[in-house]
């Protein structure tokens, strides 16, 4: 692969590249970002999939035009959940989606040929191309394919499916990727099925619906007595989950609950991973690996490390056994699979959640300055061990994050409130 001169990343950020479309992310950024990822990877085929926004078909064809005039074969797989994308990859994997942002933002996600995340080195090799003029366009391609949806669902059934005869399901799309795959996929293995969130409009991805949102599951699961709920976001690489009396399920909770039933040995999880799973995981003589936020890190841990699952509050759940990196799909029939001769909250019972309290703070400048880690260095030595304060810029908004942890509510939220009152003061 192509190694120029490297440089700050300006335009990828946790994930790929993303943003307000129209504004930071324009048709004219994605082609450019076709051709120089194509000049970066040597040429070869590209496997491009997109979620159901309404602005995925012009960023697609921006992209496979971008692919194209670097002499590149762009194959265009149409809707698809990014992780059938990470799976079905060529010498390049796309994405054209803006994960569970709302319906206005689109980005665009990489895979390398083997499935695996970009590396940060890998991202600014990219943007060091983007400037590149077209090349050996003559030899470009751009290919429909059609069967993309039935390969990766026979394989996921193969690998990820049990037998969920009696299992009442709840599930909700997002009017996003998964609409008519995961639906279609429980049926397959004998549960019984009720849908929602299967509606794309290219409007309404990730809109009151899907992991973003729990409330139209929790209500669907209570009203209709199913045994649980399984939520997606809109491109499927996260999974929620609500219990059989509609209480929500985090990522920590399903991790633990995998991690127990699966008999894994070490398990990798960020930061924002919940005090309670820790002292689960002691107490069973599982090994924790502690990393930076977003499922990259965690997926680096587990092959630096030789695990097999990890996850992220958030409901990225990554079990390496038969997959490349996190399935939302693949995660919902393992947990299924997981209580299906029980019930989920029993199952969730085991882990002893520490109560949280969070706040997205809208700010000016996202880069934390000495004055807050100094302040959260205070607070969390002052705990010692009895709760914690987490403050970290968003990667994909003009946003910090604040957590606060501790035995109550009422403190939790207390330490949340003070942080944050810092934070507007400090950031603006």
């Amino acid at each position: 692969m192509s190694s120029p001169t490297l440089m700050a990343r300006k335009y990828f950020g946790t994930d790929g590249v993303r943003g307000v479309v129209g504004e930071d992310l324009t048709p004219e950024l994605v082609e450019r970002l076709g051709r120089a990822s194509t000049l970066w990877v040597g040429g070869g085929a590209v496997f491009i999939g997109r979620d159901t926004r309404s602005t995925g078909p012009e960023l697609e064809r921006a992209f496979a035009s971008g692919v194209a005039s670097a002499g590149g074969h762009a194959v265009l797989a149409g809707i698809l959940p990014t992780p059938a994308v990470a799976l079905l990859a060529l010498d390049l994997g796309v994405v054209i989606s803006a994960s569970h942002n709302p319906p206005e933002y689109n980005g665009v996600k990489f895979f390398r040929g083997d499935g695996g995340k970009l590396s940060d080195e890998d991202e600014e090799a990219i943007e060091a191309l983007l400037e590149a003029p077209p090349s050996h366009p003559e030899r470009g391609q751009v290919d429909d394919l059609e069967v993309a949806v039935d390969s990766y669902l026979d394989l996921v059934l193969e690998r990820f499916g049990t037998d969920l005869a009696g299992l009442r399901v709840g599930v909700d799309c997002a009017n996003g990727a998964y609409s008519w795959i995961a639906p279609r996929a429980f049926e397959e293995v004998g549960a019984e099925v009720v849908a929602i969130g299967v509606d794309p409009d290219g409007t309404n991805i990730n809109v009151g619906c899907g992991a973003t949102d729990l409330r139209a599951l929790r209500e669907l699961v209570r009203d209709q007595r199913l045994d649980l709920g399984v939520a997606f976001d809109g491109d499927g690489d996260r999974m929620l989950a609500v219990d059989e009396q509609g209480n929500p399920l985090d990522g920590d909770q399903i991790v633990a609950i995998l991690a127990l039933d699966l008999g894994v040995d070490v398990v990798a999880v960020t930061t924002m991973t919940n005090l309670g799973f820790h002292r689960l995981m002691e107490e069973r003589g599982v090994r924790v690996l502690v990393t930076d936020v977003g499922d990259r890190h965690v997926l680096e841990a587990l092959k630096r490390e030789g695990g097999l699952l990890g996850g992220e509050e958030s409901g990225h759940v990554i079990y390496l056994n038969g997959h490349v990196t996190g399935d939302g799909l693949a995660a919902a029939l393992l947990l299924c699979g997981a209580v299906r001769d029980g019930s989920i909250s029993e199952a969730a019972a085991v882990m002893d959640r520490y109560p949280q309290a969070k706040e997205n703070v809208r700010v000016a400048q996202r880069e934390l300055n000495d004055h807050i880690r100094q302040e959260v260095d205070r607070v969390n030595a002052e705990l010692d061990g009895s709760g914690r304060v987490l403050v970290r810029p968003s990667g994909t908004e003009p946003v910090v994050r604040v957590l606060a942890e501790a035995e109550t509510d009422e403190a939790a939220a207390a330490l949340c409130a003070s942080i944050t009152a810092l934070v507007q003061q400090e950031l603006g």
